[in-house]
């Protein structure tokens, strides 16, 4: 990892891992160009991730602005590589994760920023903003409870061990890797699949540091979520693979073996319980608590799937 000749450049460095999304980068773009922080104190880097759109040409569309977007090719398939590939290549002093489909105000990178630039005794290792999902294709009932803001706290400031800011907006300083080091490869979403918990599993370590993580509801941002977001298949999928892993975080952690007995029985009964409950549903007409019920099932066959797979890995 570099860590040096970063002191006398920016400020701040806004990191845009994106895959296949052209469209909505274009416009996460165009807010992040038009902040209302001093040009000279920030770098905006878009990480491409083997994109096979026009990902480059959107990038190239804001060559005019300043700062102007610098572009960085990732082979790596895997957030997590595109992250690492930030941190190597960043000049600023923080490192502000964004993802490729957010919408942004003028004033959120200097809402996320500030508690870190004020930070002189250096006890806050991350900051997270608020994260407000719009659906601009509509939300079906059924699958609304999984999506909803954070809303951890009404001000700036530290979070409880229990609470854990998102990826989508999320602010580390860059001395905070040379201490817990970089995102942890295998836990993120690539092409695929819907991996998740390489943020959590970041925060975790930060944590166990001995650093602080705030949040910051004021640096809020507009999470977009197409219609191909909210289908049967995106979210069954997406249970599936955040169950997975869990599990795969989880064999890192001390207890493993007990843990992974008790959810192994434990998802055993859900499955079971929840099968019968998406039949039932059905029956009774109600495709939308069928639906859901099965999401739930799928969660659990996750636990099932990946538990055997990671204990074979400890032998």
């Amino acid at each position: 990892m570099r860590t040096t000749g970063y002191a006398a450049g920016p400020k701040v460095t806004v990191a845009i891992p994106t895959y296949n999304r052209a469209a909505f980068l274009r416009q996460t773009l165009a807010g992040i160009v038009a902040q209302q922080f001093p040009r000279e104190h920030f770098e905006v880097l878009v990480i491409d991730n083997n994109s096979k759109d026009q990902t480059r040409a959107v990038v190239e569309e804001f060559a005019t602005h300043h700062p102007a977007p610098r572009y960085l090719f990732e082979p790596r398939q895997g957030l997590n590589h595109a992250r690492n590939r930030a941190i190597a290549e960043a000049r600023g002093e923080i490192i502000l994760f964004g993802d490729d489909d957010i919408l942004v105000q003028p004033d959120w990178l200097a809402q996320m920023v500030v508690p870190l630039l004020a930070d002189g005794s250096r006890r806050i290792g991350a900051v997270g903003g608020e994260v407000i999902p719009v659906f601009p294709d509509g939300l079906p009932d059924w699958v609304s409870q999984w999506h909803s803001q954070l809303a951890f706290r009404p001000d700036a400031g530290p979070l409880p061990a229990k609470d854990s800011p998102m990826g989508a907006n999320l602010a580390f300083p860059k001395w905070v890797f040379d201490r817990v080091g970089e995102f942890t490869l295998g836990l993120d979403r690539n092409a695929g699949n819907y991996f998740s918990g390489g943020d959590g599993e970041m925060i975790r370590r930060v944590r166990a540091a001995g650093f602080e993580v705030w949040f910051a509801p004021a640096a809020a941002v507009k999470h977009q979520m197409p219609a191909s977001r909210t289908t049967f298949s995106c979210a069954a999928r997406h249970g599936f693979d955040s169950a997975r892993s869990r599990v795969v975080e989880r064999a890192a952690q001390p207890g493993a073996t007990s843990y992974f007995v008790s959810r192994f029985m434990a998802n055993i009964g859900k499955v079971v319980g929840f099968g019968a409950l998406a039949l039932l549903s059905a029956i009774a007409l109600r495709p939308g608590a069928s639906k859901k019920a099965m999401v739930r099932g799928w969660r659990s066959c996750g636990y099932l799937y990946q538990i055997p797979r990671s204990i074979g890995r400890r032998m």
